[in-house]
């Protein structure tokens, strides 16, 4: 991964250009251990996060992302001594009795509850929502501080555990592996581990009446949670998911997590989501074949996205470029459709929009857009037009392995594609013509070799 990043060092007071979201600054939290006690009905969660912190630079005090409906009781503290704390602006700010050297580690554990609910944006709600019969945690770009204390951004990756008491008969799945579950009268203990890092916004809570499937062991569990109405349509929609997982694995490299989960809601949802190890899909994604492609994507994301991580949201064609580009790949192994052949419809779909996106910098109101996703595939596809797919392939296994579980910009994969390419030249052009310039260049063609 880089060890550096071209975006200038946050200073205090500096915010995310796009999610607006103030930085927290002088610290790395490496774990969050994540008692939660949710009751469905009254949508009431009482809560602890115990957090593992080590400090870069000497601190005296440090603040937190979390919504202020989510109210802070109690902060207490090992390896530190606090002074006080305080919630405002949907900050947790804590201030330390001396200053912290740097390089301390300390452990702050935060007592707090409320109702949750998602946040208003201008990419919508997000964050913690309430089901029909249940709830879902879909906090991308930034609400993961619905629910919990947290440093809220996509560079900053840590390990969880999770705890999560619910009433009989929910379940609650989270990311990683179910290390147990324990019942007590008419609740439900259930402790998820997750050991991969992860960004805050790929954290997820989805508690339903789920089903637990066991669709393959092969090369990792694929288990679906299902409501149990939903499984016969489910069991055919998500037929080829083994066959998709080995596909990825072949072209990409090794999956990133212990195991792989699909859950369907009994709520119909616009869009599926995608989480670290684990995507959430609604009841109407499991009823209609015809989400194929995007079953396809969301797992693609599990090495784009969610492993190979982002350093900031200017980068998203990362993600959805290649997950897009994925999608083709699937078709063109499964149906033998070229996925040349899709990249020239969805090129002529480009055309036809308006001409006034840099893919390198989107802004925060297109950073959603259907032409990152789109252009940013077509992004992929010229560069296994100009390498070829042996070198192209090849290129991809090193790009991402050498992100696995860190994070990446786009000069990280210029790196690797500049050390497969015969002409430096014709990288450079390519890469200032698709990503810095708003025109739409020419369609890629592959030259004759």
């Amino acid at each position: 991964m880089t060890t550096h990043r071209l975006r200038n060092t946050p200073i205090p007071g500096t915010r995310d250009d796009y999610t607006g979201v103030d930085f927290n600054l002088g610290f790395h939290i490496s774990h969050y251990d994540l008692t939660l006690d949710y009751r469905v009905l009254p949508n009431r969660l009482n809560a602890v996060a115990t957090i593992d912190a080590e400090n870069y630079e000497p601190i005296q005090g440090m603040t937190l992302d979390l919504v202020d409906s989510m109210r802070v009781s109690k902060v207490t503290a090992q390896g530190v001594r606090l002074a006080r704390f305080k919630q405002s602006s949907d900050k947790l700010r804590i201030a330390f009795a001396e200053e912290v050297p740097a390089d301390t580690s300390f452990v702050l554990t935060i007592k707090y509850a409320g109702n949750p609910h998602p946040v208003r944006t201008a990419w919508g709600e997000i964050g913690w929502e309430e089901l029909s019969s249940g709830s879902l945690v879909a906090s991308q770009p930034c609400g993961a501080r619905t629910w919990f204390p947290c440093d809220d951004t996509p560079d900053e990756k840590a390990t969880y555990d999770f705890h999560v008491s619910v009433d009989n008969p929910f379940t609650a799945v989270c990311n990683g592996i179910l290390r147990g579950q324990s019942r007590s009268g008419s609740r439900t203990t259930f402790h998820w581990h997750i050991e991969q890092p992860m960004a805050t916004y790929l954290a997820t809570v989805m508690v339903g009446e789920y089903q637990r499937l066991e669709l393959s062991n092969d090369p990792v569990p694929i288990i679906g949670y299902v409501p149990a109405k939903l499984i016969p349509a489910f069991q055919k929609s998500f037929a080829r998911q083994a066959d998709m997982l080995a596909l990825y694995v072949q072209l990409f490299g090794e999956y990133p997590f212990s195991s792989y989960t699909v859950v369907v809601t009994e709520d119909n949802l616009e869009i599926p989501l995608e989480a670290a190890g684990l995507s959430i899909f609604g009841a109407n994604h499991a009823r209609e074949a015809r989400w194929e492609r995007l079953i396809a994507h969301e797992l693609s994301h599990q090495w784009f996205g969610n492993s190979m991580g982002l350093a900031q949201w200017n980068d998203i064609w990362l993600n959805e470029g290649f997950a897009c580009y994925a999608e083709w790949l699937w078709f063109e192994h499964s149906a033998g459709r070229p996925a040349a052949e899709a990249a020239r419809e969805h090129y002529r779909g480009l055309v036809a929009k308006p001409q006034d996106l840099l893919l390198a910098n989107p802004g925060p109101r297109d950073m959603f857009d259907d032409r990152v996703y789109k252009r940013g595939a077509l992004v992929v596809h010229s560069l296994r037009t100009l390498l070829g797919d042996d070198q192209f392939f090849a290129m991809l296994h090193r790009y991402v392995e050498f992100g696995r579980h860190g994070v990446v910009e786009p000069h990280d994969l210029r790196g690797e594609v500049l050390n497969a390419a015969e002409d430096p030249h014709a990288v450079t052009q390519l890469w200032e013509s698709w990503l810095h310039e708003v025109q739409l260049p020419v369609f890629p063609e592959p030259s004759a070799r």
